[in-house]
């Protein structure tokens, strides 16, 4: 730390990291634990993305969003994960004032990425089940690129209003955050300064994502809903659900997650159930994505028992 002009009070030039538990037993079990789900993580959602490339066959705009849910999904694990390892090895896991708002706006930025793309998702779900006809010019290549680009300036915008907002916090003693990453509000508590329009600033853009993005999910399968209850077949009914099933798994885990944590009032749960759920959609859920879309879709079961034959015989 460095003393200020006036000599009395210190800047803070590092965190300390206090993670998940100080247990050493416990500390062993989950580095194993996590370091397993991170790898797995890591692998499955690389596999996704390489078989979608590779495979014609699902070159299509569900499978072209999928591609970048799992990127941004290998991203998010990432922005955290590592530094999370990292703390189960050593007694003092300390991170630079730098490196604490680079963190900070890796994970806001992946994390709303994933929100944009979920709610792209839903809307190709929605066109392909409601207007079929109309699905080639409604999700043409142009249209998919333009959500791309969305998702991903929403995702710069929000993470640089976080990160503009920790770096104009100041701090000037306590450096201990009680999380097992630098999370904003562990940090907010942390500040000598006066926080309250930075902090309601990039609340209310990163409520606005959310309030945003779930609604397009909700209206979108409001008329799914509507339009599998209008269908005669049973066998188009049953189609028709099994396309939006994965999709609204991948939704609910996500969304029920951030919704406990960010929604929720904060006198109703402690900090140490605050850091078990963010284990739980920064680490854990990354990891189910790859296995809920591979389990629950035939045309990628399909493309990767093809591509493994033709390892297999090549």
């Amino acid at each position: 730390m460095d003393f200020l002009a006036d000599g009395n009070h210190t800047a803070v030039t590092e965190f300390i990291l206090l993670g998940l538990t100080d247990d050493p037993v416990l500390r062993v079990i989950l580095f194993i634990l996590i370091l397993g789900i991170y790898l797995m993580t890591v692998s499955g959602n690389l596999c996704i993305v390489l078989l979608i490339r590779v495979s014609s066959q699902l070159h299509h705009p569900m499978y072209f969003f999928l591609s970048h849910l799992a990127s941004a999904d290998i991203g998010y694990s990432s922005s955290v994960t590592p530094n999370m390892l990292v703390n189960f090895l050593v007694e003092r896991n300390t991170i630079s004032y730098l490196g604490c708002g680079i963190q900070l706006g890796a994970a806001v930025f992946f994390g709303t990425v994933e929100c944009f793309v979920l709610a792209a998702m839903a809307y190709d779900r929605f066109v392909a089940i409601c207007s079929p006809l109309l699905y080639p010019t409604k999700m043409s290549t142009r249209v998919c690129v333009q959500l791309f680009v969305v998702a991903y300036i929403g995702g710069f915008t929000n993470a640089s209003s976080y990160s503009l907002s920790f770096f104009s916090f100041f701090f000037c003693g306590p450096n201990r955050v009680n999380h097992f990453f630098c999370d904003f509000t562990p940090l907010v508590e942390l500040s000598c300064s006066d926080v309250s329009v930075p902090a309601g600033v990039s609340s209310c853009l990163a409520g606005s994502i959310i309030v945003v993005t779930v609604s397009v999910i909700a209206v979108s399968y409001i008329y799914i809903l509507t339009t599998i209850l209008k269908m005669r077949s049973t066998e188009g009914r049953h189609k028709a659900f099994s396309t939006c099933a994965s999709h609204l798994t991948a939704v609910t885990l996500f969304y029920g997650t951030i919704t406990f944590i960010y929604v929720m009032p904060k006198s109703n749960y402690s900090t140490d159930q605050n850091k078990v759920v963010s284990v739980f959609y920064m680490v854990v859920i990354p990891m189910l994505n790859p296995l809920i879309y591979s389990l629950r879709n035939n045309e990628i079961k399909g493309a990767l028992k093809r591509a493994l034959r033709r390892k297999i015989f090549s």
